[in-house]
């Protein structure tokens, strides 16, 4: 109880300064394992996360972690062909760790090529959620770690500095300010869009690498 004590004082810190590099990164990884975790239980499928994050996101967390996971769905509900069988659309096995790694890497680098929005992130995260759903799906869940690790990566390498200008991940939650249904559908489907376009370019960029 103490322990829960002092993390949920911790994370009440964490946002109410400018955040480090190391807290963006475990917030990503973080908000990651609660969105797959979330997006398995919604394809009827079981999965354990570690121990270490069995307690899920709470606090302000919690918050930009319920937005997240509200954003992805209905990104989902919009697009539902888009983010289903994702392993199958890139044409790759996931039974290899790097070949989950570098397309999910790969795709990422793609959908983010013009530059960042908050409609980016939210389709990266559904993605990821897509990917882990088949590698359990064909009997390799430990393959969900691999994902969140390079989420986890990816945003070390290419998030950090946007989101330390924004304050960190919580500036996602004024994103469901504007209770406009148009607002929310304007920007996410300019992520859909974006999403058929890198499939192919991955897809492409793959075959030339094997």
């Amino acid at each position: 109880m103490e322990m829960l004590r002092r993390s949920s004082v911790f994370a009440a810190e964490v946002f109410d300064r400018s955040p480090t590099d190391k807290e963006l990164v475990s917030q990503a990884k973080a908000l990651c394992r609660e969105y797959i975790h979330s997006r398995l239980n919604r394809a009827g499928i079981g999965w354990s996360k570690p121990e270490h994050a069995q307690a899920g996101a709470g606090g302000a967390l919690g918050e930009v972690s319920s937005v997240l996971l509200w954003l992805g769905e209905e990104l989902e509900y919009l697009r539902p062909n888009v983010y289903r069988n994702v392993a199958r659309q890139l044409n790759i096995t996931v039974a290899s760790e790097s070949i989950v790694s570098d397309a999910f890497l790969a795709v990422a680098a793609d959908i983010f090529s013009t530059g960042i929005t908050w409609g980016k992130v939210v389709s990266l995260y559904a993605v990821a959620g897509a990917l882990a759903v088949d590698c359990v799906r064909h009997g390799h869940p430990a393959m969900v770690h691999t994902i969140v690790d390079c989420m986890g990566e990816f945003a070390r390498k290419s998030l950090t500095v946007w989101l330390k200008k924004r304050g960190g991940w919580v500036d996602m939650t004024k994103c469901v300010v504007n209770t406009d249904p148009s607002f929310h559908s304007h920007w996410l489907l300019a992520a859909v869009c974006a999403f058929g376009h890198y499939l192919k370019a991955v897809v492409l960029h793959l075959l030339r690498e094997k």
